[in-house]
């Protein structure tokens, strides 16, 4: 039996979260499903991730190549995982679970851009610093002055000084140094939904996508239904997953490599047109 997070009887759930009812959503059996695979990154920040000594893609990064073309193989991550499970990458402890697939969907319409996410969370966290939320799912949309966001995705946000990192700032947050990303997320508790950006710091209030969002639950599996407002056809948008699952927090969740994803133009994901 499946358990519905967002019940769609109760009106003020529905005005809180922005419902997607209101509004014609896709037929999700006839839109492709491509699985990404999302994987705990440790302590790799921007500046491990473009240093030679510690990355030894980052040549490659600077020519041009993308993350996903050099660590998805035959339909999975090529990662050393062994990095982490030695704590060399994590010194807290890396989660059991050190990669899972998601089943990623897009569609869009003349007004509205829609992004369904399905997964597994797995439990076996090294961390639970956010006692108020079981599961998080995030979305990161880079715009055009953000350096290779296509190719790295959101980890221009994620930097050495930022909070949860060792040694850092707990007060400092995620942060571009150039250029901005929209970012949407759903929250398990009170399936509270956030529109906001990074920039200089991250805001999780005050975007302009319109974010609105559903959320359920059958067995072990989420399924997390994004609204935004069509960013434009014609676009194709840098952007970067993370999942925070059993109850973790800060860089203890689980991250896309970077894609592109097509509004009505060829990308690494196109999003089918309804």
């Amino acid at each position: 039996m499946s358990k519905s997070i967002v019940p769609v009887a109760v009106a003020g759930i529905l005005c809180a979260l922005g419902s997607l009812a209101a509004v014609a959503a896709p037929d999700w059996s006839k839109v492709p499903k491509r699985d990404l695979h999302v994987f705990h990154a440790g302590v790799t920040p921007i500046e491990w991730a473009t240093k030679k000594s510690d990355h030894s893609g980052s040549a490659g990064m600077r020519k041009g190549e993308t993350c996903a073309g050099c660590h998805e193989e035959k339909g999975a991550l090529n990662f050393n995982f062994k990095r982490l499970a030695d704590k060399e990458l994590e010194p807290k402890g890396a989660p059991k679970t050190m990669t899972f697939p998601l089943g990623f969907q897009a569609a869009y319409d003349k007004d509205n851009l829609y992004i369904r996410l399905s997964f597994k969370a797995p439990s076996g966290g090294a961390d639970k610093g956010d006692k108020d939320n079981e599961v998080k799912a995030t979305i990161l949309f880079a715009d055009a002055k953000v350096p290779q966001a296509a190719q790295y995705g959101c980890w221009q946000t994620c930097h050495t000084d930022a909070r949860s990192m060792p040694g850092a700032d707990d007060k400092k947050t995620k942060y571009t140094k150039e250029g901005a990303y929209e970012l949407v997320q759903w929250a398990s508790k009170g399936n509270k939904v956030s529109d906001g950006s990074v920039t200089t710091e991250r805001k999780m209030s005050g975007g302009g996508t319109g974010a609105k969002a559903e959320a359920s639950k059958s067995g072990d599996t989420y399924t997390v239904t994004f609204m935004r407002k069509n960013p434009g056809e014609g676009k194709a948008l840098p952007f970067g997953i993370a999942i925070h699952a059993d109850n973790s927090h800060g860089r203890f969740h689980h991250v896309s490599l970077g894609y592109t994803l097509g509004v009505g133009v060829n990308a690494d994901i196109s999003a089918a047109k309804f």
